[in-house]
């Protein structure tokens, strides 16, 4: 079993209902990852400093209250024990600023969230199949 195979991901995402959808599209992928969940841009920041291992993937929702998804983007890629860690922001934004702003801060894939359960089924199919299937990843520190 390959290191990616054992580290988690973390879904940093504010309403329970997406993060469940999310959920359920990676189950129907049988992904072999753990996944953990953040309700909010703190809340992850505060698991990243405690998580072992690290996680393989971030999901990073943008419109989040309190901390928003593009001051943890600047945070995450701004440590060096996370920047190497995968940023996938995964938002209903499609606004141009954001999409640039996202790139600028270091995210590795912006993904806008389909309005349909089996779009967002398709999509997270996707992205289990590019980072898990075929990207090669750096390993943990």
């Amino acid at each position: 079993m390959q290191q990616r195979d054992t580290q988690p991901i973390l879904i940093v995402e504010d309403s329970e209902d997406d993060f469940e959808a999310t959920m359920r599209a990676f189950k129907r992928t049988n992904l072999r990852n753990s996944i953990r969940w953040a309700a909010s841009g703190q809340e992850a920041l505060d698991m990243l400093g405690t998580m072992v291992p690290k996680p393989g993937l971030i999901l990073l929702d943008l419109n989040m209250p309190g901390l928003d998804g593009r001051k943890t983007l600047e945070a995450i890629k701004s440590n060096d024990g996370w920047r190497k860690i995968p940023v996938v922001i995964l938002t209903t934004s499609d606004d141009e600023r954001d999409i640039e702003g996202c790139y600028a801060l270091g995210a590795n894939t912006y993904v806008q969230k389909p309005v349909d359960l089996d779009g967002l089924f398709a999509a997270i199919q996707r992205l289990k199949e590019y980072w898990f299937e075929i990207a090669i990843l750096p390993l943990e520190d």
